[in-house]
């Protein structure tokens, strides 16, 4: 789970990490308001949502005035922000966050993250900080310092100097960033964050070190642990048929192609979807319906499906083992009574019940088509797909 800035930059305050001052705002006059609060010479407006590469497409503007400010925040409410993050739609801007802005003598760049590979939480760093860190990693790797945190042993002092020396920062500049790295191991610990990302980390004109920018990523198999974290989602950030599936504890990933599909198991589906690509069509979705499910929940599956308007044909590949292809079958017919649609549906079951889920099928509605196998069904449906477009 991803959330806004503003309220990163709040736990960031609770774990001892220096931020600007700052004020979300949700409307022009409040923006006005908040730079007055705020006092200085200028201000940062900053559109709050779930991407990076704000700056580069008008996310990330200055105000010289409160005026300005103002003007400013109303242009962004209400528009759909489009980077490199966030697909063609964009995102919605609802708020914007009014930041007081300081003289920057230099950007670095600092993240903690869960290094499942080598099995530790690692910082990484660089000098060379700012929007485009994607590309020093790509291009001047040697810039990117990495620290590996055994979880025995935890942050050691002479680990924060190697980052600090890196950095080249010097005396009192140290113990802050000591301080910095130890809030945010303290805050990804407790709470289940998987990558915490400040991005830039910056050294202003009185050599204080601030976190510019902040970015948190959590766990969502820890959500349960957490409700103050829960209370922070967004939904307007996210898939609308994502966070439906989320309602029925349905595993439900929206893609680009046109063949929508319904399986039960992740690997089943992966190998699904592969077989789709194979026979030349593209995946709409990821669906796994899991190993216990119902009528209800195959139901709203086939109706997150059908409701993707790019979807030309839905694949349905069920094994029967905890679920029975009966109740798949069930599902099926329910949802089509209740969406009325004429698109093709390749249906491919095997396993417990897959006669009883067949003979239900049968016959039931034209455009359900019962499939000899798996390589048959994806056939069927690449072709009947493509006859649609």
């Amino acid at each position: 789970m991803n959330i806004h800035e503003f309220q990163a930059k709040q736990l960031f305050k609770d774990y001892q990490i220096p931020v600007p001052e700052s004020v979300v705002v949700t409307s022009a006059n409040a923006a006005s308001d908040a730079a007055k609060v705020l006092a200085g010479d200028s201000w940062a407006i900053k559109a709050q949502v779930h991407a990076g590469g704000r700056g580069k497409v008008g996310g990330v503007k200055i105000a010289q005035t409160a005026e300005s400010a103002s003007q400013l925040t109303a242009q962004m409410l209400g528009q759909r922000l489009v980077t490199k993050q966030t697909g063609k739609e964009g995102l919605p801007i609802n708020s914007v966050l009014v930041e007081k802005t300081h003289p920057i003598k230099r950007e670095f760049y600092l993240s903690l993250l869960v290094d499942r590979h080598q099995e530790r939480l690692c910082f990484i760093a660089s000098r060379a900080g700012g929007m485009d860190i994607e590309v020093v990693a790509e291009q001047t790797p040697e810039k990117i310092i990495n620290l590996f945190i055994n979880p025995a042993a935890g942050l050691q002092a002479y680990q924060c100097r190697q980052i600090a020396f890196a950095l080249a920062l010097q005396g009192e500049q140290i113990k802050a960033l000591q301080k910095i790295m130890t809030g945010m191991l303290q805050l990804l610990v407790e709470k289940d964050a998987s990558q915490i990302e400040i991005n830039p980390l910056v050294e202003i004109d009185d050599d204080r070190l601030f976190a510019l920018d902040a970015k948190i990523n959590f766990d969502d198999n820890a959500l349960a642990l957490h409700k103050d974290i829960t209370a922070l989602r967004d939904t307007a950030q996210e898939d609308e048929k994502e966070n439906k599936a989320k309602q029925f504890d349905l595993s439900y990933i929206t893609l680009d192609g046109n063949i929508g599909c319904m399986v039960n198991g992740a690997g089943l589906a992966m190998a699904t979807m592969d077989l789709v690509k194979l026979k030349g069509g593209t995946p709409a979705n990821f669906l796994d319906v899991g190993g216990g499910t119902s009528t209800e929940k195959v139901t709203e599956a086939f109706k997150l499906i059908v409701s993707d308007a790019n979807v030309q044909a839905v694949l349905v590949n069920i094994f029967g083992g905890i679920v029975h292809c009966d109740v798949i079958a069930q599902g099926i017919l329910e949802a089509l009574k209740q969406i009325k649609t004429d698109l093709p549906v390749i249906v491919r079951l095997e396993g417990t019940h897959a006669e009883e889920g067949r003979a239900l099928l049968q016959d039931a509605a034209a455009n359900i088509i019962a499939a000899e196998n798996l390589d048959h069904a994806a056939e069927q449906a690449v072709s009947l797909a493509g006859a649609r477009v």
